[in-house]
This record gives C-alpha cells, sequence and structure tokens, in this order.
C-alpha cells in the first residue's frame, strides 16, 4: 500500500463514519435531478405531458400547495429522524460503550434515510420556486411535480424502514455480529496468506539478521503529532530507508497512542539521523483522533470486549450477551489461528534489511479478547465455563506453538481465577473439568501437527 492509498484509506474510514457524506451527496443528486427534469419541463408540450396518466396536470395554485406540503412534511420527518438516531446514539453509548457509536453512524441504512428526507426537502423547494401563476406567466413543471410526489412517497417508505432498522439495529446480538463481520474482514485484510497444516513462523531464525550493535548505534525519532497512529505506510517507510541507507526499527503500531516526544522509531546508524530522515519517517505515520480497524484489528476486538465487559458490570447483569461476545471472538481467533503472522523483517528489492516492524501476534490477540472478560466474569460460572469451551474449539486450528502456548496460559489464568472468584463447589468441579479439556484438546493437536 502506498502513501497515497494508506492515506486515502484513512480518509475513506473517516468519511464512512461521517453523518454527513452521503446525505450530502444525496443533497447534490437532488439539485442534478431538478436540473434534468426542469430542463425537460421548458423543452416538453403540455399537449404530450397530458397524454400519460400519471403525470401531474394541475394549475400553479395546486402545484405550490403539494409542493409545500411535502416541503414542510420532510425536513419536519428530517428533525425526528434526527431526534431519534440521537436517542438511539445515546442508548448506544450508555449500553454497548463509545466505542461501538462509529459502527451506528457509519451505517449507511442510517445515513441513506437521512439523506432521503433531505434529498426531497432541497428537491420540492427548487422546483417550487420555478411555478409561475400570474395573468401574464402561467408555467407548471409537471414532471418536476410528478418526481417530487413520487419522492414523497418513497420517503414514507423510508420512514417505515428507519423505525424497524433502527429498532434491530440497537439489539445486542446484531450490532456484535456486525462488529464481528469487520473483525474477519480485518483479518482477511491484514493476514491475507493461509497456513498449510503443521507449517510455523519461524521468528527466532530471522532474528540473527538484525544488526549486532543496532540497540547501541541506533538513534531516535520523535512524533510531531498527537493522537493514534492509524496507519503506517509501509511501502514509503521502505523508500525513506532504502534512500537514505538506514534500517528502520518500529516502536509503535497501529493503534497506539503517542504525543510529546514519544519515540516511534529507532533508525540504524545513528549517524544517518537528519531532518529528512526524521519528516520522512513522521510523514510515513497517519496519526487521528481516533482509533481505526484500518491496521488495527486488536481495535474491532477490544469494541466486542467492551461490550461483553459492560454487559458483565453490576448495574447491567447480563452474562448472556458476555456469552454471545465470547463466541464471535473465538469464531475470530479461529479465523486468526489459520493464518500466517507477517514477518517482521521487511527487505528492500536487493534483498536487504531496511524495517524492522511491530506486528500483531495471535497471542496479542488472544490477550486482548480475553483478559478484561477473564478478570471482570471470574466470579461467573456461565462465562467462565464458555471460555475455555471457546479455547477448546480454537485448539484444532492451532499451527504454532507460541499459539498454543498462549491459549494454554489464558486456560490457566481462567481456571486460576475461578477458584478464587465462584463459590460453589459443583460449578468449580464442572470449570476444572472443562480446563482438562481445553488442555487435552491444545495438546492433543500439539501431537498431532
Amino acid at each position: 500500500m502506498n502513501f497515497h492509498n494508506t492515506k486515502l484509506s484513512a480518509f475513506w474510514d473517516t468519511l464512512r463514519t461521517s453523518y454527513w457524506f452521503v446525505p450530502m451527496l444525496m443533497a447534490i443528486g437532488s439539485v442534478a435531478l431538478w436540473a434534468v427534469l426542469y430542463n425537460l419541463d421548458t423543452q416538453m408540450e403540455s399537449s404530450y405531458v397530458r397524454r400519460l396518466g400519471w403525470i401531474y396536470t394541475g394549475g400553479p395554485e395546486g402545484a405550490r400547495e403539494v409542493l409545500a406540503v411535502i416541503a414542510g412534511s420532510m425536513i419536519t420527518v428530517a428533525g425526528v429522524v434526527f431526534s431519534i438516531t440521537i436517542v438511539a446514539l445515546t442508548l448506544a453509548s450508555q449500553q454497548f460503550g463509545p466505542f461501538l457509536l462509529r459502527n451506528f453512524m457509519r451505517d449507511a441504512g442510517n445515513q441513506i434515510v437521512l439523506g432521503t428526507f433531505i434529498a426531497t426537502f432541497i428537491f420540492c423547494l427548487l422546483t417550487l420556486r420555478t411555478v409561475r401563476g400570474t395573468d401574464t406567466v402561467n408555467f407548471v413543471p409537471q414532471l418536476s411535480v410528478t418526481a417530487g410526489v413520487l419522492l414523497a412517497l418513497l420517503s414514507l417508505g423510508v420512514l417505515i424502514y428507519f423505525i424497524h432498522h433502527v429498532s434491530a439495529f440497537i439489539q445486542a446480538s446484531n450490532i456484535i455480529s456486525v462488529v464481528s463481520r469487520d473483525l474477519e474482514e480485518a483479518i482477511d485484510r491484514l493476514f491475507p496468506e493461509k497456513l498449510g497444516h503443521g507449517a510455523e513462523y519461524l521468528r527466532a531464525e530471522e532474528q540473527w539478521e538484525i544488526p549486532e550493535r543496532f540497540e547501541a548505534e541506533s538513534g531516535p525519532i520523535t512524533v510531531r503529532e498527537c493522537g493514534y497512529i492509524k496507519a503506517i505506510d509501509n511501502d514509503a517507510l521502505l523508500g525513506a530507508a532504502r534512500e537514505h541507507d538506514v534500517v528502520i526499527r518500529l516502536m509503535k503500531r497501529p493503534g497506539d497512542f503517542v504525543a510529546g516526544n514519544d519515540v516511534i522509531a529507532m533508525v540504524w546508524p545513528a549517524a544517518e539521523v537528519n531532518d529528512s530522515v526524521a519528516r520522512a519517517i513522521n510523514d510515513s505515520f497517519v496519526i487521528g483522533a481516533q482509533r481505526t480497524a484500518t491496521q488495527d484489528a486488536e481495535f474491532v476486538v477490544s469494541q466486542i470486549v467492551e461490550v461483553a465487559v459492560r454487559a458483565l458490570s453490576p448495574g447491567i447483569n447480563d452474562p448472556f450477551t458476555a456469552v454471545i461476545c465470547i463466541d464471535h471472538l473465538g469464531a475470530g481467533l479461529r479465523r486468526l489461528a489459520g493464518r500466517a503472522i507477517p514477518s517482521p523483517l521487511r527487505y528492500d528489492d536487493d534483498k536487504t534489511l531496511r524495517i524492522i516492524a511491530h506486528p500483531m501476534t495471535f497471542a496479542d490477540m488472544v490477550a486482548a479478547a480475553f483478559d478484561q472478560i477473564r478478570h471482570y466474569g471470574r466470579a461467573n460460572a456461565t462465562v467462565t465455563r464458555r471460555l475455555l469451551e471457546t479455547i477448546a474449539s480454537i485448539a484444532p486450528h492451532i499451527r504454532r506453538e507460541e499459539d498454543r502456548s498462549a491459549l494454554l496460559r489464558q486456560s490457566e489464568m481462567i481456571e486460576r481465577g475461578s477458584r478464587e472468584g465462584i463459590a460453589e463447589e459443583e460449578d468449580c468441579r464442572e470449570v476444572r473439568k472443562l480446563y482438562r479439556a481445553a488442555r487435552e484438546a491444545l495438546h492433543a493437536e500439539r501431537i498431532t501437527v
């Protein structure tokens, strides 16, 4: 992904999560539609139009009244839709957390609904100003008035859809499914290569290629902005490293927060560090006020985890929603377990090491998915059992030893936490039984791989 594509991808994600972009496009489309129909109205003869039974053939007063009623009702309904949207956003924020708001705002259905009412209002307003009914001039844009009526009927159907869509979208199972699809897309985008059975990621064998005195002879590059790293342009970074004949080690990755003089990269050798190198490296980082899923799969995991943690809070006490979240997290981890983790070492066309990246690993994703749920659900037998069942379901998909170790570590902490959090002995025995089953599944997979 080159620099322009990285910037464009981040900008497109910002547009997708904005509530003005689609309505603005639809408003512009309504102006274009009015211009086309008005031009046809001025060129078509009235006698020909009257032969079309579905075209409006009333006088100027009737046309004004129809258009005024439609325009007034559309702007009123648009205000109601906006109010309902604000209420839905408030409820979603309270129940699911602020992370999920971007999914609601990104939803194309909500944006199209608001855009439909705004577009209809603008179209009718523009058509209304072209109606003439005086002693000397009598002009009714019959095609435009007919289109306004059709848009009003369409808007009525859109209103019915909106009421159903909002009530369905804010249900926990539906919104978790939406985020789960985002997680699948992020995994497919960031980890595109699939592993064969028994394939391993030999990270240890690559480490010898890092310069021996890298730590002692490298110089720091500090960040020039404040915010979350949304994306890193690897191609631009590789080009800068080759141009200046240096090796760049990234100290941050997408999703990390940077501010002040945080070190985002180390450059070897330090003698080559200058303003040009610092500027090129900083320009390769796309930094914004919010995390996005452009290159940050952990952010999508955090969205699902936030719903689960809120569901486990004493004020809500909804373990069933937490179980749904665990199921979707397990599905994402099973998908990731079969993917190759990108190597941290990046080379130029001459096979010279240029970048030492800081990639997301399966163990990082496991920790992001289970740590908080394990902590806040340790006293809930249902949640604890489902965590262990999920780990056992991931085991057959494991292909790397470090991935297996990460799941074993999680299962041990889950079982140990249950001993401290669950008081009922029968529940504890069931947890220990599932813990043994999870370990056996992981060890059995180690034998068969």
